[in-house]
């Protein structure tokens, strides 16, 4: 039996796929290296000693998903596959809605259609939008998004929350993961976004190691304890082990799951700027621009719910994660371009 991986080249895709193949699980890869590169899956199998079996292809296809279930024993997914940039998504929505909403549409009903019942759905703390209470619980409310992003993983959890109604067999586990930082302690792989980076860190790695001159910080004028905005990092390999306590507890457990993939801390842009200085022992130059479309002041789980339905806890703390990232960029500068 098979685990079908979407978007399994990506950045947390590529580390779930490596604990996934620890746990000596046959996996499917597909994946239209869109954000993405094949040579995280030669690395995957450098670090395991193990391979996947590829097919390059789009969620939007209804043929390959066809030619994938036809040919493979494939009893759960895990759906990573989506466009992630919560600034594009305010400029191209339509794009975000097609891939994101109606790739997962497709994705699902060639799912009932090949009779696969269980699937782990790679979700957004945007979908809270702007928070009213902090810690975030799985209760707090949700829909008040502020970018087509969070509303594009808004609505998938809303059709699968009514999948699960219409078909009692099915499994769906929504995981809302807060902000995905660090890379595997090999440094073999790590996060590699397409030109200027969205999300704080890599940016933050690629002024260090002299890509980008300057770090911009959006926004200075929030109302936290130094004006920039606080966010929940949590190390990428503990956010992968999510998924494996999720597929491991909800298999073919019908009904609707979602849980708070979080460390329930939460740290300032100008905290992450400072323990990445201090950790690797280098300066990051930066500059304060203007607040970002669709960003939020503060955000930060309560991961309560996991512990105890999952036994799932972070173990890797801020300084993993700055000396992960670190050793990702500087052993990768161009990320996986040779």
């Amino acid at each position: 039996m098979a685990i079908l991986v979407t978007g399994g080249a990506g950045y947390i895709g590529s580390h779930t796929v490596v604990e996934l193949l620890k746990q000596n699980q046959e996996i499917i890869v597909l994946d239209n290296l869109s954000n993405s590169s094949e040579v995280s899956l030669a690395r995957i199998s450098q670090i395991t000693g193990k391979s996947v079996h590829f097919y390059k292809g789009d969620i939007l296809d209804r043929q390959i998903l066809r030619q994938i279930f036809a040919e493979n024993n494939i009893e759960s997914v895990i759906h990573f596959a989506g466009l992630k940039a919560v600034g594009e998504s305010v400029q191209k929505p339509l794009h975000y809605y097609q891939n994101n909403v109606t790739g997962s549409l497709v994705l699902i009903e060639e799912m009932l259609e090949a009779n696969v019942n269980t699937i782990v759905f790679s979700s957004s703390a945007t979908v809270y939008g702007d928070p009213q209470i902090i810690p975030i619980t799985e209760d707090c409310p949700v829909g008040g998004t502020t970018n087509p992003y969070g509303t594009s993983k808004y609505m998938v959890e809303r059709i699968l929350q009514d999948t699960v109604k219409a078909h009692p067999q099915f499994s769906a586990v929504i995981l809302r993961y807060f902000n995905p930082v660090g890379a595997h302690e090999s440094g073999l792989i790590g996060e590699d976004p397409n030109g200027i980076p969205n999300n704080l860190l890599p940016f933050i790695s690629q002024v260090a190691v002299g890509k980008l001159p300057q770090l911009a910080i959006f926004g200075d004028d929030y109302n936290t304890p130094d004006g920039t905005g606080v966010r929940d990092y949590i190390h990428v390999v503990d956010l992968a082990l999510g998924h494996l306590k999720a597929l491991e507890k909800h298999h073919n457990d019908a009904g609707c799951h979602i849980y708070n993939l979080g460390t329930g801390t939460g740290y300032s842009v100008l905290d992450m700027v400072k323990a990445f200085e201090k950790t690797n022992q280098i300066d990051v130059p930066y500059k304060i621009a203007p607040r970002r479309e669709g960003d939020i002041a503060t955000c930060y789980s309560n991961p309560k719910k996991a512990l105890e339905q999952l036994g799932w806890k972070t173990e890797r703390d801020l300084n993993q994660m700055m000396k992960d990232t670190w050793n990702w960029q500087k052993n990768n500068p161009n990320g996986y371009a040779e």
